[in-house]
């Protein structure tokens, strides 16, 4: 059995830390709660903007713009406010981009306005992903069990849940706006109460007293940047990249390559889209106890053999439950990586330190989840959309090769 090097003496009573991680679970799930609210009204949206096919991509891009901006800003602001007021901060972004998207795709009918609220929404995103992982790694670490696979399964049950609410929204007829500004509502209220169980860390830019000494956030920014220099945290990019790049194509194309790709209908492609979506759940919530026994290392390259046996039965097999199969063994095979690369960049003495690690390896992740699907999209478009999908098999071997990088460090 492998001791999890996380696994440090607790310096908080148990039930702080319980209600730390708890809150985290909440950020976690507040995210995917805003996430399918404002996806599962697109097409609602789309019908009043009388949007055209080409219209969606674009307003869809600037959301995309606006995380990516949000991932470059997390951490400039947790060196200026601290992760844990910068978490309110942007989640009540996120709630304002509702409110904009909302109003203007159902009230005033405005394409800018509906733009505006995406930037602001995926600003909003972008950055509470840094942040949310950053102090997840930190309560993972004191709670000494690995819990980052659980906290991103609770983001999967806020998909969930934002999309049942759209659902039932959408069949009594209440309006975008309303339903939206409802969603924004819960959004604002809940993040406040839930950062108020996150411990107050001075490492993470939170300032316990206006009066106490610390460097100047100018310090503290080029101290965060300065962990691109290493190799070893390079690596663990290297891991999460290839199977972020797995998970978001998965997310967008996979409904569409079963019915382009291996010719059947759209229920099919829906609900081979939902058997993808419970195997990486389940993977994320069973998997914390298989890295404490197995080791990160062990996990890692496992799931890559997993994901990459998967992956290859969807482009190439033809048969219905040999589809199946390898949609399952494909979401299994990518569920692990992105948390565990979160727990490994932790993986310092220096807590300050650890923060700033674990901001730039959620960058290149997220940077992964928002290029790897229009990337697939233009190889498609050229070469068939399960061709294009070989690539992913090559990312996934490729992170089972980087594994060795997120391997625990003893303390």
């Amino acid at each position: 059995m492998t001791t999890p090097s996380h696994a440090a003496q607790p310096t908080r009573a148990r039930r702080e830390l319980t209600a730390w991680r708890n809150a985290i679970f909440a950020i976690f799930f507040l995210s995917g709660l805003s996430l399918a609210s404002w996806v599962a009204r697109l097409p609602a949206i789309r019908d009043d903007l009388h949007l055209s096919t080409q219209g969606v991509g674009l307003i869809i891009l600037t959301g995309s713009i606006g995380s990516i901006l949000g991932l470059i800003a997390a951490p400039w602001l947790m060196a200026r406010i601290g992760a844990r007021h910068g978490m309110s901060a942007v989640l009540v972004t996120v709630a304002v981009g509702l409110v904009f998207v909302g109003v203007g795709g159902s009230v005033i009918s405005s394409v800018p306005l509906v733009a505006a609220g995406l930037v602001l929404f995926g600003f909003g995103n972008g950055a509470v992903d840094v942040m949310m992982n950053v102090e997840g790694a930190e309560a993972e670490r004191e709670l000494g069990k690995t819990v980052m696979p659980l906290m991103h399964a609770f983001f999967s049950f806020g998909t969930v849940a934002g999309a049942g609410l759209a659902a039932a929204a959408s069949a009594i007829a209440l309006p975008v706006w309303a339903h939206l500004s409802v969603i924004s509502l819960v959004l604002a209220i809940a993040v406040v109460v839930a950062v108020r169980f996150v411990p107050v860390r001075e490492e993470l830019g939170d300032d316990p007293h206006d009066d106490a000494p610390r460097d100047p956030w100018t310090v503290r920014i080029k101290r965060s940047l300065s962990v691109w220099a290493d190799a070893r945290l390079l690596l663990i990019g290297v891991v999460m990249l290839g199977m972020s790049f797995a998970e978001g194509s998965a997310n967008d194309w996979l409904a569409l390559a079963v019915v382009d790709g291996h010719g059947y209908d759209e229920t099919t492609g829906a609900a081979m889209f939902t058997v993808f979506t419970i195997a990486i759940t389940g993977a994320r919530v069973l998997g914390g106890r298989f890295i404490d026994r197995f080791g990160r290392v062990a996990m890692l390259r496992s799931m890559s053999i997993i994901g990459v046996a998967g992956l290859a039965l969807f482009i190439f097999a033809s048969e219905p439950w040999l589809l199946i199969v390898g949609t399952v063994l494909w979401g299994i095979g990518c569920s692990l990586a992105f948390p565990v690369g979160m727990s490994a960049a932790a993986d310092v003495p220096d807590r300050a330190d650890a923060a700033a690690r674990v901001s730039a390896v959620a960058m290149i992740g997220y940077c992964a989840f928002l290029v790897g699907p229009p990337l697939i999209g233009f190889l498609g478009e050229h070469f068939g959309i399960l061709n294009a999908m070989l690539v992913l098999l090559g990312l996934m071997a490729l992170a089972g090769l980087a594994a060795p990088a997120a391997r625990e460090r003893s303390r």
